[in-house]
């Protein structure tokens, strides 16, 4: 396997598509549903794009990400994404998470979060700090059923901060943004999976660091 195909599998996983998201990709970037059948030209655009969407390569042996344990952890790692998303941390590294564990339990890792009181004082802290910063909807969906799910909230929180003026029931652009990003036509929001609204918060992220360092909108 090449390094590029590698980097394009790696690419797929830190981005959370599924089959079809993944190769409806590579199909409209490239027109062709495999790596295999590409040109390292074509291999490259595919991971331009995908940085373009939030993608970030390893950069050394150091900076790997260790596999973290304990019940609450994989929560804790997604939620502490959708702060990085949302602009609100500059480091989306498990380390400056298990830092915040600290300070909000006392504990110094994940796998030490037993004790139901314990894992609720991270998860609902990160849930409540992302709620005041920015507003995501935790807990309601407003009588809209696509936003049952966290990553529709979040995505949603991504988008009012690039678009303050954009409300659920006119929505600017905001579906078409969805498909774009998915390379899929959506009839109904309702219709995208939970791992697709992790794509889509990871290609929105990068416009909302953008726009908090510019002080924009």
């Amino acid at each position: 396997m090449t390094s590029s195909i590698a980097a394009m599998h790696v690419a797929r996983k830190q981005l959370d598509l599924d089959e079809d998201v993944y190769r409806a990709k590579l199909v409209a970037i490239t027109g062709k549903s495999s790596a295999k059948d590409m040109t390292e030209a074509e291999r490259q655009k595919v991971l331009g794009e995908f940085r373009r969407i939030g993608f970030q390569p390893a950069r050394g042996r150091s900076t790997a990400r260790r596999q973290l344990t304990g019940k609450y952890a994989k929560k804790l790692q997604a939620l502490w994404i959708a702060a990085y998303n949302l602009g609100l941390v500059d480091d989306r590294d498990d380390q400056a998470m298990l830092a915040y564990v600290k300070r909000q339990t006392g504990l110094d890792d994940t796998r030490f979060l037993h004790h139901a009181d314990d894992g609720r004082a991270a998860v609902e802290g990160l849930k409540g700090w992302l709620r005041r910063e920015a507003d995501v909807m935790f807990g309601t969906s407003n009588g809209y059923e696509w936003l049952a799910h966290d990553g529709a909230k979040i995505a949603w929180a991504q988008w009012r901060i690039l678009h303050p003026d954009a409300c659920l029931m006119v929505r600017k652009g905001f579906d078409q943004a969805v498909s774009e990003i998915l390379g899929i036509r959506l009839v109904w929001l309702g219709d995208v999976k939970p791992s697709q609204w992790q794509t889509v918060m990871n290609a929105f992220g990068p416009r909302v660091r953008a726009a908090r360092k510019a002080g924009t909108p």
